[in-house]
């Protein structure tokens, strides 16, 4: 797809901001063996994980119940009442409960059954948040999978009129700094970050879990526009739209849209902002890696998390506590290696 490069350069951070401990969850392959200490601490790591849900299963909020929730999602053979669905579905029902709570609600859902994202919580998330362009564009990224070309492009309009683009990347990691100390992490869960690197691993490495709309749907549409002018009309104004977004892949998406879509002026800047938006994300990533290890990042990491806001003024902020500049140096330029392929819905 023409252009993509720069929507799955930014999504590298849902991949290198989960260090190896955590990917480690999942199945290795056959030919791959694990060192026995490396295993040994995965074990404390997810038998520690375990725990937390167990204690933040007490908890009554959503917040908390939204943290628990997504610790519990990997961890398998869960008892009934402390599973991702039994805890995400009492987060969503709790007194206090909003759009976050109903996101992650989407990947409580069967994959193998194609019945996913969970339809309930779509249909209550554009109920709650119809001014958010997450929602449709993640129902435009349905329509698309089932051929339903005219709803595609209501669904496009709808996003391209919404106020903001909020995926709750945020307001995840957010719930999940909150609960992460709710225990003293074990020694053999630790390396030389101490308890912060422990606490910062988790959050950082379960905060990938979050759902996202499929977003290379979105700029194949925009980019097949052709001499449609109405279409074009939108994709501009959704672009303009996600260039201040929630994410680094919707503001990765806006900036690809206006760069694809916009005049030789803009096409120039949205270049440029691209190339400080890898930046951003090269150096964010490096520095989530690096917090397991390093009492310090993770401290900062934590810090900016437990602030709240959205994914990208987290990582804004993260950056400038650590001295990174925001701006590329002029020499800099990103590399083929750092796009992993981008992320798509649950």
């Amino acid at each position: 797809m023409r252009g993509w490069h720069c929507l799955a350069l930014a999504g590298a951070l849902s991949l290198t901001a989960a260090p190896a401990a955590f990917a480690a969850q999942q199945p290795a392959p056959a030919a791959t063996a694990t060192p026995p200490a490396a295993d040994a601490r995965v074990q404390a790591l997810q038998s520690f994980q375990r725990d937390l849900v167990s204690v933040l299963a007490l908890r009554a909020t959503a917040q908390p119940l939204l943290g628990a929730a997504v610790l519990a999602r990997p961890l398998p053979q869960q008892p009934k009442t402390n599973s991702f669905h039994a805890l995400i579905s009492r987060a969503a029902a709790a007194s206090d409960a909003g759009p976050a709570e109903q996101w992650m609600r989407l990947a409580d859902c069967d994959a193998q059954a194609d019945a996913c994202p969970n339809a309930t919580a779509l249909r209550k998330l554009l109920e709650l948040a119809p001014d958010n362009a997450a929602p449709w564009l993640l129902k435009l990224g349905l329509d698309n999978r089932d051929m339903k070309s005219d709803a595609a492009r209501d669904d496009l309009a709808k996003a391209a009129a919404a106020k903001s683009y909020d995926d709750y990347t945020g307001s995840s990691v957010t719930a999940l700094a909150g609960v992460v100390d709710a225990l003293p992490p074990p020694p053999a869960t630790q390396s030389a970050g101490g308890p912060e690197g422990v606490q910062a691993l988790i959050v950082l490495g379960n905060a990938r879990l979050q759902p996202r709309p499929a977003l290379p749907g979105v700029a194949k549409l925009c980019e097949n526009a052709g001499d449609d002018a109405a279409t074009k009309a939108d994709c501009l104004k959704l672009g303009k739209l996600l260039e201040w977004g929630s994410s680094p892949l919707a503001r990765s998406l806006g900036l690809h849209l206006r760069e694809v879509l916009g005049d030789a002026d803009a096409q120039a800047d949205a270049r440029q902002q691209r190339r400080d938006l890898a930046w951003q994300i090269q150096n964010y990533s490096q520095l989530a890696l690096r917090a397991q290890d390093d009492p310090a990042t993770a401290q900062r990491l934590l810090a900016a998390a437990k602030q709240g806001g959205t994914e990208m003024s987290q990582i804004t902020a993260v950056l400038r506590a650590s001295g990174v500049s925001t701006t590329a140096p002029g020499s800099w330029q990103p590399t083929a290696q750092d796009a992993p392929a981008p992320a798509h819905s649950p």
